[in-house]
């Protein structure tokens, strides 16, 4: 089987630590690794870095390579621009379909926490399985909820479909995309839903037909692109057509429009956390919700449930009394604020962006 990790985005939520210029996939949060590392590191007991693939823009092809030396130059697909993640995964699907059509793949993303490696890795080995035996077209993988969250997508199942070692398969009915309070209070409740992670064991010539089915437009201009890979023409036919490509999410342009009954979930604590935004990375790290989650130089007393993250090695981040804060001190950037009022940052990065201040984006 074949991984393919998509790094790239800027994170506006995790600013000021991620930016344009330094997307959160690439900075060390926790284990004193970066994301895209830990990522590859939960691969490699059961996969050869030849079989893993980065998708990622061209500004960041020396950072993938500087983080991973020994992943292979070739194992790295490029996008000239960022055009939204439908395009993304097109662009890697169309050149897959080219080299390993029915070979099983797994699509992942790199900016993710996942504890239960091992458990994660046993799912890919049978969901492999299962697409090898043609039972179901497509695999995705859920997180069980830990709570009712709105800020996540939800996958639905049905009845169980068959388990193989431990891991219990449903049939797929449906998805939906960061519902409201109420109604993600009665996905929680009801033990049919599973958060949506985005990843899928599926094979290239499978989503590319459906790529082809669902978003015709998109893929006209991906097959010629296709076309091209492997010869002289595919830099100057990848920058010439990627950029008039359509903006379009992968799951409105593909996962939404599948055939329900071809896809199948598996639903499993692993572990998982998004780390998207101070408050999901706290959440990921923490034993207790009280607890307080630091990094760096960092002195707090009589503090409960604030994240504290010093990046100046000179000097000490002192907290006294703080609740619900978050603190993240950069080089030239000291963000403080209530962890309830994360959502605000990205908002706010957004009005730097035009401003004289937007280089600190």
């Amino acid at each position: 089987m074949k991984a393919i990790i998509f790094v790239g985005g800027s994170g506006k939520r995790l600013w000021p630590l991620s930016r344009k210029s330094s997307p959160k996939q690439f900075l060390t949060i926790t284990q004193d690794k970066s994301l895209l590392q830990l990522c590859v590191d939960r691969l490699v007991p059961g996969f050869d870095m030849e079989d893993i693939y980065i998708s990622t823009n061209t500004d960041f092809v020396n950072e993938v390579k500087k983080q991973l030396p020994s992943l292979p130059a070739k194992n790295i697909i490029a996008e000239p621009m960022s055009r939204d993640v439908g395009p993304a995964v097109g662009l890697s699907i169309a050149i897959f379909a080219k080299l390993f059509p029915d070979e099983p793949i797994v699509i992942l993303w790199g900016d993710h926490l996942v504890k239960r490696e091992g458990r994660f890795r046993l799912i890919l080995k049978v969901s492999e399985d299962l697409i090898k035996k043609g039972e179901k077209k497509i695999v995705l993988i859920g997180q069980t909820p830990r709570f009712a969250s709105e800020n996540l997508g939800w996958i639905r199942y049905g009845e169980t479909l068959l388990e193989n070692k431990n891991v219990i398969f449903h049939n797929l009915e449906g998805f939906e995309y960061r519902p409201d309070k109420a109604t993600a209070e009665k996905y929680f409740e009801d033990g049919h839903h599973a958060w949506n992670l985005g990843y899928f064991v599926t094979t290239p010539s499978y989503l590319w037909q459906e790529f082809e089915r669902s978003a015709p437009k998109l893929a006209a201009g991906l097959s010629k692109i296709q076309d091209s890979y492997g010869t002289s023409e595919y830099q100057k036919v990848l920058t010439s057509v990627y950029p008039k490509l359509e903006e379009v999410s992968f799951d409105n342009a593909v996962v939404e429009k599948m055939d329900f009954k071809e896809g199948a979930v598996v639903s499993s604590d692993l572990g998982w956390s998004d780390v998207g935004a101070w408050e999901a990375l706290k959440e990921a790290l923490e034993r207790n919700h009280e607890d307080n989650v630091t990094q760096g130089k960092v002195i707090l007393e009589d503090s409960t449930d604030s994240l504290v993250y010093n990046y100046e090695e000179g000097k000490f981040v002192v907290g006294i009394d703080l609740n619900d804060f978050l603190v993240v001190n950069t080089p030239d950037v000291l963000l403080v604020t209530k962890k309830s009022s994360v959502p605000k940052v990205k908002k706010l990065v957004s009005s730097l962006e035009e401003g004289e201040l937007k280089d600190l984006t």
